[in-house]
């Protein structure tokens, strides 16, 4: 591999932890609103 192409692989690594964060900050919150809704019905 290139430096460039190892930079990038590394940017791509970053940016893909971010998304799963992300998914998983919105799961939670998805989450939560459900069991709200649920004990108000």
């Amino acid at each position: 591999m290139q430096v460039s192409e190892l930079q990038r692989l590394r940017e791509l690594e970053a940016e893909n932890a971010k998304l799963k964060r992300m998914y998983a900050d919105l799961a939670l919150e998805n989450s939560a609103i459900k069991d709200v809704f649920n004990r108000k019905s």
